[in-house]
């Protein structure tokens, strides 16, 4: 073969195309039977030879997936869906260890959850992974912990190989894997620390809020189920879609104050989140506004002076001229919360520099004003 032959068959484009055929002919279903279902009893042919008949074994040899080089299995691998994945790891041994690997889960994980699974979620991970060993070490005996009860959701990954002795037993998935973080995820067994945009459905008292929930999935409907704070009227909420959810954009607790570090930047036209809750006892949300100008300002760019004044005016355009909720001043000097039980109260301050933040906004803006 020539050298520009070895260069085509070995290039990244051949493994590609040749990765894709592979993989749609596992989506069909064939290659199960085709290479991993490998014959116990080899085909047997008669042959006569005088007054006797006897039987010759016809050595035949099946192709197997794991005769292809590591990076064609690799790439196959790669393009196989967490189902297709799943499926996989229940041929045999090798496969298995292959099909779990954490480099293949990831980007599963970023594609699907990265959205709304942030650093909060991953603490409570890995809080999980530490309670499941814990009482792994008390009784080793038991297997119904938490990674153990995603066998009624995905049962098919824990069948051991038909390749593999019966009298083997078979091997746990390791609770710290992302495989197990994806499929914890996708059963609705873990249960993660998120934020809902306009919470209770919409309801008027919330529009352009987010607030802090323990979210699960529901596979069937696509949908989340959230749980608020008790101290909240409506402690649940059903059928939650992707849009309304969010990561957490700061590590800061729903009870805890904002440390606020934009305060001399702000001017009127910048977008901000706020915190804001109803008395003490409740915990804050994220509400949307706008700086605005001084009273006395004209808006003029050449005669604004508001970005030099100690006072911000924060603008709630969602709610009409005049009403309560319209406006609000803080401190530029010594801002920290301010409010009271009638109005209630104001927290920690954080500027959106991302424009997708602000067009996330600006999408759930309501179609009519705010009373």
């Amino acid at each position: 073969m020539s050298t520009e032959g070895r260069m085509l068959l070995l290039g990244p484009r051949f493994w590609g195309d040749f990765s894709s055929f592979f993989v749609s002919w596992f989506n069909k279903g064939r290659l199960l039977v085709s290479l991993f279902q490998v014959p116990m009893k080899m085909p047997l042919k008669k042959v006569s030879l005088g007054s006797r008949v006897q039987e010759i074994v016809e050595e035949e040899e099946e192709p197997s997936l794991l005769d292809l080089p590591e990076l064609a299995l690799e790439c196959i691998l790669e393009r196989l869906s967490p189902a297709g994945l799943c499926s996989m790891a229940g041929v045999c041994s090798s496969l298995r260890d292959k099909c779990r690997s954490d480099h293949l889960w990831e980007r599963h994980l970023k594609q699907k959850w990265g959205r709304v699974i942030g650093e909060s979620a991953h603490k409570e991970w890995q809080w999980h992974i530490a309670s499941s060993k814990r009482l792994s070490l008390l009784d080793q005996r038991n297997q119904k912990g938490f990674i153990g009860s995603l066998n009624s959701t995905w049962p098919f990954c824990w069948f051991k190989p038909k390749s593999e002795s019966r009298r083997k037993p078979t091997t746990c998935l390791p609770v710290d894997s992302i495989m197990a973080l994806y499929l914890s995820l996708e059963s609705g067994k873990f249960s993660f620390p998120a934020q809902v945009y306009n919470r209770e459905n919409g309801h008027v008292g919330f529009m352009l809020s987010c607030y802090d929930a323990q979210l699960s999935y529901d596979s069937k409907t696509d949908t989340f189920q959230a749980r608020y704070s008790p101290f909240a009227r409506q402690t649940i909420e059903q059928s939650i879609l992707w849009e309304r959810l969010r990561a957490p954009p700061v590590d800061t607790p729903a009870n805890v104050l904002h440390t606020t570090d934009c305060l001399n930047d702000l001017k009127p036209g910048d977008h901000i989140e706020i915190q804001w809750r109803r008395s003490k006892e409740f915990p804050y949300g994220w509400w949307y506004a706008v700086v605005g100008h001084q009273e006395l300002c004209d808006g003029n760019e050449n005669r604004c002076r508001c970005r030099h004044n100690d006072t911000i005016v924060l603008e709630f355009s969602q709610y009409t001229p005049g009403s309560r909720w319209r406006q609000t001043i803080i401190n530029r000097k010594d801002h920290r919360e301010v409010g009271n039980e009638a109005d209630g109260f104001y927290g920690g301050i954080r500027k959106l520099y991302k424009a997708e933040e602000i067009s996330k906004w600006k999408q759930l803006w309501p179609n009519q004003i705010v009373d």
